[in-house]
């Protein structure tokens, strides 16, 4: 069996923050719970659910943005959870990060040819080889290479977005988080930067971590599918099962939340309904409970295990189908 590229085993992280108020009591908000997971070589998992549901984090996480509380992450087998910054440094260039607005992730003070380049100048490559590199990733995603003279405020939001996938592949990665990539960009304009994260995906055998609150996004880039609510995977299973079978009433009502052009099939399940709860205090039992159409005693006390429901498929749920 092929050896998963990043592994993901009982990931937890806690935030301390201050509750409104004269005493301005601490409380503790846990962004993700208990995660685990694998990403195999040259595949894309989608991770998708609401604003706040921890996905984003999970992402910094990976990446080692944030210090996890507890559990492990492995990249390519080597164990990275606690890895200082000097000892992460050598496996920056392999995990790489495309962020959701290409209008401030891109310094407006240097040229494209510049921003492109940095990562490989602080690598100590020379200015001929930086030149040819750029130029060379231009093509790769889609932009003439005499613009690498401009600076980013000449560029449409779709064309910054291809300059920020350009300074991802610079190192050339194996693997790269996409957090929301596509969620600033007009619809017509979400199509081009997905196809083109398709085939680069392809061309060069990438591994990603596509985060999206929209799944019908992820759909047409995704091999897998993993759903979160409220900092706990809810449901994990193949692209196709996913849409054509979901098994946690929570993915039912996002899969019918996507727009439907076909007016046949508009409407075969019920859209989400009630606000998501606080998540510093969850509620008890299943926190999907709540605002679940199907929702028994059971599910109002005792916490669903995460499990394998079929072959390669996971839920947590009490009554999954």
């Amino acid at each position: 069996m092929t050896q998963p590229l990043v592994q993901i085993d009982g990931l937890t992280k806690d935030f301390a923050i201050k509750r409104p108020g004269m005493l301005a009591q601490r409380a503790k908000l846990r962004a993700v719970d208990d995660l685990s997971f694998a990403i195999a070589p040259g595949e894309t998992l989608g991770l998708v659910g609401e604003s706040g549901c921890g996905k984003t984090t999970v992402g910094r996480l990976i990446l080692r943005l944030v210090e996890p509380t507890s559990g492990r992450i492995a990249f390519d087998g080597i164990d990275i959870t606690h890895l200082d910054e000097k000892a992460m440094r050598p496996l920056r260039q392999h995990i790489q990060v495309v962020f959701q607005d290409p209008f401030s992730s891109l310094n407006p003070r240097l040229r494209v040819r510049d921003v492109i380049g940095e990562p490989l100048r602080n690598l100590g490559w020379d200015t001929t080889r930086i030149e040819q590199r750029v130029a060379e990733l231009m093509g790769i995603v889609g932009l003439p290479a005499e613009y690498m003279t401009r600076y980013p405020h000449a560029f449409s939001g779709g064309q910054r977005q291809r300059i920020g996938i350009a300074r991802a592949l610079a190192l050339r990665p194996r693997f790269i988080v996409c957090d929301e990539a596509v969620s600033a960009l007009d619809v017509s304009i979400q199509a081009q930067i997905l196809n083109l994260l398709a085939d680069i995906q392809r061309q060069f055998d990438l591994t990603l971590l596509f985060i999206s609150h929209n799944l019908g996004v992820v759909r047409h880039v995704c091999h897998r599918i993993a759903v979160m609510y409220l900092g706990q995977m809810v449901e994990l299973a193949g692209e196709n099962d996913l849409f054509t079978q979901p098994l946690h009433p929570y993915t039912q009502a996002l899969i019918a939340a996507v727009p439907e052009p076909d007016p046949a099939t508009r409407g075969r399940r019920g859209a989400l309904q009630g606000e998501i709860p606080s998540p510093i205090a969850p509620p008890p039992g299943c926190r999907f409970h709540t605002r679940c159409p199907r929702a028994e005693a059971r599910c109002k006390s005792e916490i669903p295990q995460f499990r394998e429901a079929e072959p390669g498929r996971f839920v947590r749920c009490h009554f999954p189908g």
